[in-house]
């Protein structure tokens, strides 16, 4: 399995930046090639299941997800969301933190993705790759929610 982590300080709050991250067709929009479709009613909690669907034509791939822990942040908690992949050639569990710092250097919320993946049709010896490819794709895609819709 490859697992990779992403941490981004945002001056947003904590409950702006939670919504950001955790708005899953938003997510679509930001991963090439990728739309998420949302399979169970609003709004998102335990149990809310999407498939991200990346691909172009008939050469495409699900990675399909359910929403396992869902706790907003709240005065002096942090926020915390962990989906477990669902599918068959996408594997694993990401987990997303979003805690209140406080005022200081880079932002006030530090946004922490966190993320154990592995394609069933790739050998385990990318796994390097995979890890260094996910990070940098998460990253942006972080970024890319935190600056806002458009942005």
């Amino acid at each position: 399995m490859s697992v990779f982590r992403v941490e981004r300080r945002t001056s947003l709050p904590a409950d702006e930046a939670w919504r950001r991250v955790t708005d899953w067709p938003a997510h679509g929009r930001r991963v090439p090639l990728t739309r998420i479709l949302v399979r169970t009613p609003g709004p998102a909690g335990t149990g809310t299941v999407f498939v991200a669907r990346t691909g172009v034509g008939r050469v495409r791939f699900d990675d399909a997800m359910e929403i396992v822990r869902w706790e907003p942040p709240a005065p002096g908690s942090p926020g915390r969301c962990r989906l477990e992949k669902r599918g068959r050639t996408v594997t694993g569990w990401a987990e997303i933190e979003v805690a209140e710092t406080g005022a200081g250097a880079g932002g006030r919320t530090l946004v922490t993705w966190s993320e154990e993946l592995r394609f069933g049709f790739l050998p385990r010896f990318l796994d390097g790759v995979t890890a260094r490819t996910g990070r940098v794709v998460f990253g942006r895609v972080v970024d890319g929610l935190l600056r806002g819709p458009g942005r």
